[in-house]
């Protein structure tokens, strides 16, 4: 491994940048090898679903193999929100499996969060969490009416103010100073972290319980029992998935998850008396209810953490380095961010990354094994991937050790498989079409003050 192997990956995000971790690559596969459980893909869903394994039954041989480094994708990119969102609405779910269902699914996300926190704890992994919630804010007449909407949709299902509660502008401001805002909302069932301590710490506990780690060791051809690698063949009874926004790039499996890509910035550390004006005292993440999603987060160190989707989905679900930076998207989303809080209008921006996310064809994520080939799968989590990660870690390990005193495998996420995307160029028109959709409906709104019936029709039609 050449000596700049760990500052190339240093360079990948802020997080990459500031983890205590120097991002050594572990030794790739040095051969054939015999396990009881092989994890492709070493971030949230597949670490998660090795510490679950390796801590219900220690003896269990499992191997998890990555082309990069634990932690190289989302996992270690993403805007640090350890959140209980999910991108399938209580309503879809309930049509497939029940209103009660439904609820339970969302209460345990909710309980996830803290459990995160907790296991982190436990495990000595420092991931900077802090539950502070999470706030959306509404900036024109259009937000706020479906910030209200949204709000009264989870009292209808059974979660009270202690889950859900409307702020009016003062509400707002006594959290966040965001300019423009006429009102929001609140939930505490969100965390703020730093994604690659806690990605990096949690592979340090899966070898700490027994489990081994190849880097750099690349999934050439997955089949039932086994995954093949330039390296040699681990052949194992289960065979775990976990590659998310990189699904796209396995082998036979380009139209199951489409790649899409989020960017992020994050400004240098602010002084005192900026952040006395910004507020954010508790870590609270934030967002405004546009339909072209934002987030941001205040950081242990002190700077905003600010990410947002707008860049293109490239054509035959193709992944590179290349589409990290964007500059286009970077100076849309510094800009944003300014319109937020305008105290930062003269602050440094230190850096920008980006990374892809997995976005199944109905935007539902699905958790899934069968036992009869072996094969296992979990993801398409449409950037609401850190708390749900870790639950379907959880119930993965359910699955194939055929052990489920929590009866997760009856969530309405398992056992789903979603239709696959269309061939090109529909896929290609499709995915951009509506990203094209979302930012006009966005733009429409700011005009008019009214809900964008363009985006509600879009919306309906996904069931959400």
């Amino acid at each position: 491994m050449p000596p700049s192997a760990s500052s190339h990956y240093r360079e990948l995000s802020l997080w990459h940048d500031t983890t205590p971790d120097d991002l050594t690559p572990r030794p790739a596969l040095g051969g054939d090898v015999d396990a009881d459980v092989v994890v492709i893909g070493a971030g949230y869903t597949g670490l998660w679903t090795a510490f679950h394994l390796a801590v219900a039954d220690p003896t269990m041989r499992i191997v998890v193999i990555d082309k990069e480094i634990a932690g190289y994708g989302a996992s270690g990119r993403n805007g640090g929100w350890c959140s209980a969102l999910f991108p399938t609405s209580l309503r879809r779910m309930a049509v497939e499996r029940g209103r009660e269902a439904s609820v339970r699914m969302q209460r345990l996300l909710n309980d996830t969060v803290p459990e995160v926190g907790r296991i982190a704890a436990v495990e000595g992994i420092d991931c900077h969490f802090d539950q502070g919630g999470s706030l959306s804010v509404a900036r024109n007449a259009a937000q706020l009416e479906r910030l209200r909407s949204q709000v009264a949709d989870y009292a209808a299902w059974g979660f009270g103010e202690e889950d859900h509660q409307l702020l009016d502008a003062d509400g707002v401001q006594e959290i966040a100073a965001v300019d423009g805002a006429l009102g929001g909302a609140w939930t505490p069932h969100c965390a703020a972290i730093h994604p690659a301590r806690l990605v990096r710490g949690l592979a340090d506990a899966v070898e700490r319980r027994g489990a081994t780690i190849y880097e750099q060791t690349e999934a050439v051809d997955v089949h039932s029992r086994r995954v093949i690698t330039p390296h040699g063949t681990v052949r194992a009874e289960h065979v775990v998935l976990a590659t998310e926004g990189y699904t796209a790039t396995v082998a036979g499996r380009r139209r199951s998850l489409a790649p899409v890509y989020s960017l992020m910035t994050a400004t240098e550390p602010l002084a005192d008396d900026v952040w006395e004006q910004i507020g954010l005292r508790e870590r609270s993440t934030f967002a405004d209810n546009r339909h072209l999603v934002i987030y941001g987060q205040r950081t242990r160190d002190g700077r905003i953490a600010f990410g947002g989707r707008g860049a293109p989905y490239h054509y035959a679900s193709k992944v590179s380095p290349a589409y990290e930076r964007d500059e286009r998207v970077h100076t849309m989303l510094r800009r944003i961010l300014v319109e937020l809080f305008p105290m930062l209008r003269d602050v440094e921006f230190t850096h920008c990354w980006g990374g892809n996310l997995g976005v199944p064809r109905d935007w539902y994520p699905a958790v899934r094994h069968d036992r009869r080939t072996g094969l296992a799968f979990a993801g398409g989590y449409v950037g609401d991937g850190v708390a749900t990660a870790a639950l379907a870690g959880r119930t993965l390990a359910a699955m194939i050790r055929d052990d489920d005193p929590e009866d997760l495998t009856s969530l309405p996420w398992a056992g789903r498989t979603s239709r696959q995307w269309e061939p090109e160029p529909l896929r290609w028109l499709g995915v951009n079409a509506v990203t094209a959709l979302m930012g006009s409906a966005d733009r429409s709104e700011r005009r008019s003050g009214r809900p964008s019936r363009a985006a509600a029709a879009f919306w309906s039609a996904m069931g959400q």
